[in-house]
């Protein structure tokens, strides 16, 4: 299969009608590998499988951009040699959050800038995923799976649907806002992909406590008239007057509790929908991706 930078998608969200769960921040469930169901036979052994996924967690650091951009092609080139030779390796997850930039699709227009891309505020990068301009920052979680599609379903269509379906169920289990892939009241989330020979990279990015200023100089994902949002926005938004400065209003507002809880959320959710056993590696592994290559 030839590379592919697939469309991309979006998820909006709004207030749900349910009550929020002030301690529910404390109360996401940690383990990667909730409700971890069986799913394939193997049919030589006539045993159940569960597929391994070796993530790396970054999601407390600054990660430049172009580094964790390198470190996803060196992953797919090695996976891609290993498989021509009828060998393979475990997927692998990386959950980080960059410092700010921007990125552009494979054929992103840059009539989607509103500023000058010689003079542009960050550093901006043209990328092969697909869709529009995008922006990346602390306190956006930003997940990029390097699956291989052989193993799951070889179908782009699906694999973007499963993405969406994690940060439904993420926004869902961990903050009880709605989220959905038609046009809804606020922008959240983005995904952008991009698949060579069935391996997927780049992924999705989760607004969780991001500084919304920076996507006012751009049209986020080409979509005008768009209000990008972030969940500590919306939660804000549902925090009556009586409860600022309470007990309350500190665990659910506080930007390192919500980061905490939508990365135990994306993990768990992530195991499930893709039906993945996660294995922590060590960061210090990534490093030595060039010196493997």
């Amino acid at each position: 299969m030839a590379a592919s930078g697939a469309p991309p998608t979006s998820i909006y969200a709004w207030k749900s009608n349910q009550s929020y769960c002030y301690t529910g921040i404390s109360s996401v469930p940690t383990h990667p590998q909730k409700k971890q169901k069986k799913r394939r036979i193997d049919n030589n052994h006539k045993y159940f499988v569960f597929f391994r996924c070796d993530y790396f967690d970054l999601s407390k650091e600054l990660v430049p951009y172009e580094k964790a951009w390198s470190w996803q092609k060196l992953i797919v080139k090695k996976r891609q040699v290993l498989i021509e030779k009828n060998e393979d390796f475990a997927d692998t997850l990386l959950i980080l959050q960059h410092h700010p930039v921007y990125t552009l699709g494979t054929s992103s227009s840059e009539e989607y800038l509103k500023f000058d891309i010689k003079d542009a505020p960050y550093d901006i990068y043209r990328t092969e995923r697909g869709g529009e301009v995008t922006y990346h920052g602390p306190g956006q979680l930003v997940m990029y799976p390097i699956i291989n599609l052989r193993y799951h379903k070889t179908d782009l269509h699906w694999y973007l649907r499963a993405l969406e379906e994690v940060v439904i169920r993420v926004l869902s289990s961990a903050f009880s806002i709605k989220g959905s892939r038609v046009e809804g009241s606020q922008k959240l989330a983005a995904i952008g992909i991009r698949v060579s020979r069935w391996i997927t990279y780049h992924g999705l990015a989760l607004n969780v406590s991001t500084d919304l200023g920076p996507f006012q100089q751009i049209v986020p994902c080409g979509i005008q008239g768009r209000q990008v949002g972030s969940v500590k926005s919306l939660l804000e938004e549902s925090v009556s007057p009586s409860m600022e400065g309470g007990v309350g209003d500190n665990l659910l507002l506080n930007a390192c509790e919500l980061l905490d809880a939508a990365y135990d959320s994306l993990l768990a959710e992530f195991s499930e929908v893709f039906e993945l056993c996660l294995h922590p590696r060590p960061v210090s592994d990534l490093d030595l991706l060039k010196e493997k290559c």
